[in-house]
């Protein structure tokens, strides 16, 4: 992948919308410019988990915006990411498409984890390399993500269903705090925080970190009005507790530190932290620089000097479900030159490399059972966590390795609406690849061309190879016949 001078990372929260540009030098990155606009996505989801027209409006608004700030960069220079509304939102398959015609580049919706990862690898990257583990918290939007690590490994990773738009749209529509409301939104976040507490307290940190708006604004509220002398502590909260139930109305608060665009999520956010605090048994939380979008320009920046976290990934996946390397490779190599026949001069290199993994982990399914062994493969790499992977990415490879076999009425209704004429060529390349090396060896396979057009594929083989190989001959009748039953041709010839 050629190495980029400059890099830019859009994140797509639930609250704000995010831009933001950075220099690359010797391997480390100085901020250029950044943008941020209040879009609250989360405050436009329906009771039915719907993205209503006024958000989506807003959102679009933005993204012509940054967009225009980004005209002009490499699309590989570029990661947009959509975080907690866009993973729950149901309409959010037909608002995407706007979205990226509005941005000009493409927009991947990352899972909770991958969330948290990114989050930590900001936080991590803006501090000093010191010994000790490390607690991030990061309130979104509409959920808040846990990480323990140390130096840059992310040791625990969570990401719960709570956000302070979201909490101060279900305990405070109308703005009025009151004594019972903040007891009932607190309580509400200490239940989602039970399902880490116990793990994370056994893993233990040395200091807590807090990143992003919330954190920073409650940390400026209580420095700044003498309720805290240094980060968010238990008693500067209890302290601006009294006084946001004393005023009663967070349109009346009159707070240092407190920003006109914060106003309206302060309680949820506020809610949160208390739970937090008292859960985990937190004393102090200081404010951290880095966020997600310092994540996203880092593990771009990592794409570019060969620490891809997907490589890093699929290693370890392989390890997990005691892959076959040796066969892994095998079919990766052949399937690759497939590939890069049957889309000569279309290929590019993310294509090339969607098939890398998929190839490499084909057979994970295997360690689940043998039989029907790609169903599981494809169902693992649908919904496991994968670091590094966007949502869109392991859709594509669960297709990938789903079509690697056998009959494809499996595919019914994703061959031809899902899949593209780039993934149908990909998917060709795997079968192919899995046929040549069925007897799991290194044999001498046949000078072989292929191309591919429309739909229709053409494979030259050595002459007199496929008599001397009968069952992979019948092999590749068979899966000529399969092809035809979906209107793709695939003639194989020797000459």
């Amino acid at each position: 992948m050629p190495q980029q001078s400059t890099l830019a990372a859009v994140d797509l929260g639930s609250n704000s919308f995010r831009l933001q540009v950075a220099r690359v030098d010797n391997e480390q990155i100085y901020l250029l410019d950044g943008l941020r606009e209040p879009v609250r996505l989360a405050a436009g989801l329906t009771e039915n988990k719907l993205l209503d027209k006024e958000s989506q409006h807003r959102a679009l608004a933005c993204l012509q915006r940054f967009g225009e700030r980004l005209r002009g960069l490499p699309r590989e220079a570029v990661r947009a990411v959509g975080t907690n509304s866009l993973r729950v939102a149901k309409n959010a398959p037909d608002f995407l498409p706007q979205a990226e015609a509005a941005l000009g580049f493409p927009i991947e919706v990352i899972a909770g984890r991958e969330e948290a990862r990114l989050i930590y690898l900001g936080v991590a990257h803006g501090l000093p390399h010191a010994g000790g583990k490390r607690l991030v918290m990061d309130i979104g939007g509409g959920s808040t993500e846990f990480i323990i690590g140390n130096g840059l490994e992310p040791i625990r990773l969570e990401s719960l269903y709570m956000g302070c738009v979201s909490y101060s749209l279900r305990f405070f529509p109308d703005g009025k705090i009151t004594k019972s409301n903040l007891k009932q939104a607190e309580l509400a976040a200490r239940s989602e925080l039970q399902t880490i507490v116990s793990a994370y307290r056994e893993t233990g940190w040395s200091v807590a970190l807090g990143s992003s708006g919330s954190a920073r604004v409650l940390c400026d509220i209580l420095e700044l009005n003498g309720y805290s002398k240094a980060g968010i502590t238990r008693d500067g909260l209890e302290q601006l507790r009294a006084e946001l139930i004393r005023v009663g109305d967070v349109r009346k608060l009159e707070l240092q530190g407190l920003k006109s665009d914060r106003i309206a999520v302060l309680p949820g956010g506020f809610a949160i932290m208390c739970a937090a605090l008292s859960e985990l048994g937190i004393e102090q939380m200081l404010p951290a620089l880095g966020a997600l979008r310092e994540g996203v320009l880092y593990d771009l920046l990592g794409r570019f000097h060969n620490h891809d976290m997907r490589d890093v990934t699929v290693q370890q996946f392989m390890r997990r479900y005691h892959v076959d390397r040796r066969q892994a490779e095998r079919v990766a190599q052949l399937s690759g030159t497939f590939a890069q026949q049957f889309l000569e001069g279309q290929s590019n290199e993310a294509a090339l490399g969607l098939l890398g993994w998929a190839a490499r982990l084909h057979e994970i399914g295997i360690s689940v059972a043998h039989s029907g062994f790609h169903k599981h493969t494809s169902y693992i790499l649908k919904n496991a966590d994968m670091p590094g992977f966007s949502k869109k990415e392991q859709e594509r490879l669960s297709l990938l390795t789903l079509a690697q076999r056998g009959n494809l009425d499996k595919m019914r209704g994703q061959l031809f609406t899902t899949f593209t004429t780039e993934d149908i060529s990909l998917a060709m390349a795997l079968r192919l690849a899995t046929v040549f090396y069925r007897n799991r060896s290194d044999v001498q396979l046949p000078a072989m061309q292929g191309r591919f057009s429309g739909t229709k594929f053409h494979l030259a083989l050595q002459a007199g190879w496929r008599a001397q190989n009968p069952l992979t001959d019948t092999a590749l009748q068979e899966e000529a016949r399969q092809w035809r039953e979906w209107g793709v041709s695939l003639q194989v010839v020797e000459g």
